[in-house]
């Protein structure tokens, strides 16, 4: 019998093929969890990912509305100020940082899986999100790894396990590595904005877009510019 793990997915890129990634050898049960953002788009992309990969993934499917916490993490993201455009080396792509957020989520999901027996927590933070993003940089990855596990076991053993696997992975290497799992990117979401089609302008955006210039990769997403 394989071994359970949750993983947090916003139905992106990053954790789209994570999750894509681990089916192989473990029993996937994805986590999806609005913080307040503006927009639902990330949430109905996590959902189609997990129905187009069949295997029953979409029935251990499970979201989380927490769309209150908003009120609490001040960040463009979360409706205060606009949306910046630009590429993450700029200094107004701060403004897209949620407070703690990956802390936050990262202790729900260590609670979900010691509840279900899960052995894993995984999440998908790569070495392009450091520069701006502390909680995706090695060194809060491996404290709150520590203490996920202090937290959920009575021995570090027997608690459940942070894995963040492509903390050494650009986004470029990511879609390499989806490209090869057959990731469907054409139904995963990345604009910030939220509106019908991909803005093309805003970091994460500008991002995917050099991402799949970068591998080689067919870009699957229509962009307003």
């Amino acid at each position: 019998m394989k071994q359970k793990a949750v993983v947090l997915l916003s139905g992106g890129i990053d954790s789209t093929t994570l999750m894509y990634d681990m089916i192989k050898d473990l029993e996937v049960w994805p986590l999806t969890i609005s913080y307040g953002q503006r927009h639902n788009r990330e949430v109905m992309a996590a959902r189609n990912v997990c129905e187009a990969r069949g295997g029953g993934l979409i029935h251990r499917w499970k979201y989380l509305d927490l769309s209150c916490l908003g009120r609490l993490l001040p960040s463009s993201l979360t409706g205060i100020g606009e949306i910046p455009d630009g590429h993450y080396a700029d200094e107004n792509m701060k403004s897209t940082v949620v407070p703690n957020r990956n802390m936050i989520l990262l202790a729900i999901a260590a609670g979900y899986a010691q509840g279900i027996g899960a052995k894993y927590v995984a999440y998908a933070p790569h070495a392009g999100d450091h520069p701006i993003y502390p909680d995706c940089r090695p060194e809060f990855i491996k404290a709150a790894g520590e203490a996920i596990q202090l937290g959920t076991g009575f021995t570090p053993v027997e608690g459940v396990e942070l894995v963040a696997p492509y903390g050494r992975f650009t986004k470029t290497d990511v879609v390499k590595l989806g490209k090869k799992l057959n990731v469907p990117y054409h139904l995963t979401w990345s604009c910030y904005k939220g509106d019908d089609i991909h803005c093309g302008t805003c970091g994460t955006c500008t991002e995917r877009k050099e991402a799949f210039q970068q591998a080689g990769v067919q870009d699957p997403t229509q962009y307003v510019q």
